[in-house]
């Protein structure tokens, strides 16, 4: 965010008219923020204020006589004056092991997105982005009769991807194993694109058609062993919870933006417009009407972290713009701290 020229007295004014509006959603008089300790000014000395800060674009007045209501960028400043969040080791703990329950780690990003929900009572969005340096852990292959083979390959990240072929011709569960068993001696531990490049190069060789695995290998890698796409994981929880958020949309507007979200590619689009801060540390933004047009009263708080598999996870909560932020903050640094720590 880049830095105001409001003077600290001005800007502590706002950030006060800030907060009285997340905490009642009404607009903010000139009495009410006199009557804070923290401000022994006058209401006409803070009405003043008050119309400076309409002129430069932070405070609306929705009617003549009401008070007045923070907009966008009123709101920016407030969350840039809130102090940096300290991570609580407790919390660390409890979100570890709630983690740990899930098996696979799909099951954890799920889990992720649900507890983010649970923490905020906003909408909670987990998403993976799988990258081209995936180490390959294992391949296992299980015969499934009729010349089908089950095909799993495991990367060091705890993906999994899995794809039944029709080979040409048979491959008995022995053979099957010798090629899992070939694979997992020679290659375990490379990164995919490499295994790919090195397959290949020994494929080409005229020795090939002379070694029984390499021969049956070479059945299973014409039909995408290790053809591994990189399909994002996205999960969100919580879409109902923009019923609850009072936003100023038609009942039309508001089931257009459940079907945006209902687009993985458009959450894709969200964290990856949004969430541009390098890895670990918060990020928050305030509107996202560049996204979407009914999204401009909803704000995104995210953080990228970087499993130990090597893939890039993001964690967000989409909320109100009247949401509580240190708590909102809080979860989503925890939850992306606790996920990044744990082995993949």
């Amino acid at each position: 965010m880049k830095p105001t020229s409001l003077s600290p007295r001005t800007e502590q004014i706002l950030c006060s008219i800030v907060k009285a509006y997340i905490e009642t959603g009404q607009p903010v008089a000139s009495g009410d923020i006199s009557r804070l300790r923290r401000h022994p000014l006058s209401p006409a000395t803070i009405r003043n204020v008050m119309v400076e800060l309409a002129s430069e674009g932070y405070l609306q007045q929705p009617h003549t006589s009401a008070g007045r209501v923070p907009t966008s960028r009123a709101f920016e400043v407030f969350v840039e004056s809130l102090p940096g969040r300290r991570l609580v080791q407790e919390e660390l703990g409890r979100i570890r092991g709630a983690l740990r329950e899930a098996g696979s780690f799909e099951q954890r990003m799920e889990r992720s997105s649900a507890l983010l929900m649970q923490m905020t009572d906003g909408v909670g969005i987990t998403a993976t982005i799988p990258t081209a340096s995936q180490t390959l852990d294992q391949v296992q292959l299980v015969s499934l009769g009729d010349r089908r083979v089950l095909m799993m390959v495991v990367t060091r990240d705890k993906m999994v991807r899995e794809q039944v072929v029709t080979l040409d011709e048979s491959v008995s569960q022995e053979e099957l194993d010798s090629i899992r068993n070939y694979m997992n001696l020679h290659f375990g531990g490379w990164v995919i694109h490499q295994v790919q490049q090195e397959l290949r190069r020994r494929l080409e060789q005229a020795s090939a058609a002379y070694d029984l695995v390499l021969k049956k290998l070479i059945l299973l890698y014409e039909k995408g062993l290790l053809q591994v796409t990189l399909t994002p994981e996205v999960h969100l929880e919580g879409a109902a919870n923009l019923v609850a958020f009072e936003l100023h949309l038609t009942k039309e507007k508001l089931k257009e933006l459940f079907r945006t979200l209902e687009e993985k590619k458009r959450i894709l689009q969200l964290l990856d417009h949004f969430l541009e801060q390098p890895c670990g540390e918060l990020g928050v933004r305030i509107g996202l009407a560049d996204e979407h047009p009914d999204m401009g009263e909803l704000a995104l708080i995210g953080i990228v972290v970087k499993t130990t598999g090597g893939m890039d996870a993001k964690f967000a909560v989409l909320g109100p713009l009247r949401m509580d932020y240190p708590k909102a903050m809080s979860a989503v640094l925890h939850v992306g701290r606790a996920f990044g720590s744990l082995p993949s």
